[in-house]
């Protein structure tokens, strides 16, 4: 095999120094490193050798075929750019070209900035399944079957009991099933809903934050997320707190900041308002401690979730969510 492998490696090098046009490059590249090219052939036959045999052959095996792949595009730059030997072809008093530079999405920039903000007040940044047990996803978040609150979420099920995650709770409950308090974590992640329109897409992003320790109170929930708009947004940024519900928290609040566009004069906006909601959050419910062994007399803690879309479209004046997800270059290179 090993002779075998060194002969193509010559036959190969042969024929590629033969080319002397680039319609010459293609039908090499399907017959030596095609899918059903020689090497390629050679390579999966490695499988019948002897296990003393295997290591070494497939060590030489994948050094040809980088050689052969590097000589390969150096041949094709050198054929596509007149440098066959004709150096008046190649103007040098023309100025460079500018490579382009690729750079983070601004949904990447945001999550990157909501986790850094975070870590700084000590929460730990955890990650969990994008499909998900409907145990996870609603019952061990006080949302039985039958409850009228798993109407607010348009789920996409996979099976009777498994859900593409609605939201990022369930790595809470994972977090908490496996660790005693004090617990201080944020999930980001993707999740999916049923649901599409200028403000909506059926998967988009956010990151859910969870507190629990002994005697925490409301008032550290308030002082945490007020902390992280003004650092997300300025600390000139004004927000209030609004009672709501959420199944897995008790008390809940929608928590608001002043319009970035009118500067909470009032505009399309935010309707009128002066105010645009932001995220939700509440302390956790007692119900929720008991599917993971916690004492409720002991614990209390709160949590909080981020839409982080909605967050990126106040921070950049984005008034479309769909611009995100279309791979529209004349979007994307403004960040």
């Amino acid at each position: 095999m090993k002779d075998q492998l060194l002969e193509l490696e010559k036959r190969a090098g042969d024929e590629l120094n033969a080319i002397d046009d680039p319609s010459g490059l293609e039908p090499f590249r399907i017959k030596y490193l095609g899918k059903k090219g020689a090497l390629t052939s050679m390579m999966k036959s490695l499988g019948t050798l002897s296990r003393e045999e295997r290591p070494e052959a497939g060590k030489l095996a994948n050094q040809i075929k980088v050689n052969l792949s590097r000589r390969f595009e150096e041949t094709k730059i050198s054929l596509e750019t007149g440098g066959s030997g004709d150096d008046a072809s190649v103007d040098v008093t023309l100025p460079g070209r500018e490579p382009l530079c690729g750079h983070l999405h601004p949904i990447t920039t945001v999550i990157k900035e909501v986790c850094l903000i975070f870590s700084r007040m000590g929460f730990r940044v955890v990650k969990g399944p994008n499909v998900e047990l409907d145990y996870y996803n609603f019952e061990a978040l006080n949302l039985p079957k039958d409850h009228p609150a798993r109407d607010m979420q348009d789920t996409f099920y996979i099976s009777d009991n498994v859900v593409l995650r609605t939201h990022t709770s369930p790595v809470q409950v994972r977090v908490m099933e496996t660790q005693t308090p004090p617990v201080s974590v944020i999930a980001p992640g993707k999740v999916y809903r049923r649901d599409s329109d200028v403000s909506h897409t059926p998967m988009f992003h956010q990151v859910e934050g969870l507190l629990v320790d002994r005697d925490v109170s409301f008032g550290e929930l308030k002082g945490t997320l007020t902390s992280f708009i003004h650092q997300m947004f300025g600390s000139h940024t004004r927000l209030r707190f609004r009672p709501s519900f959420f199944p897995f928290t008790e008390p809940s609040a929608e928590v608001d900041i002043e319009c970035v566009i009118c500067g909470g004069e009032g505009c399309r906006t935010c309707s009128q308002t002066g105010w645009l909601e932001i995220l939700g959050s509440g302390m956790v419910d007692p119900e929720v401690y008991g599917f993971v062994d916690y004492d409720s007399d002991l614990y209390s803690g709160f949590a909080f979730g981020i839409g982080i879309e909605r967050i990126a479209m106040l921070k950049y004046g984005i008034d479309d969510i769909q611009l995100f997800f279309k791979n529209d270059m004349r979007f994307l290179n403004q960040f």
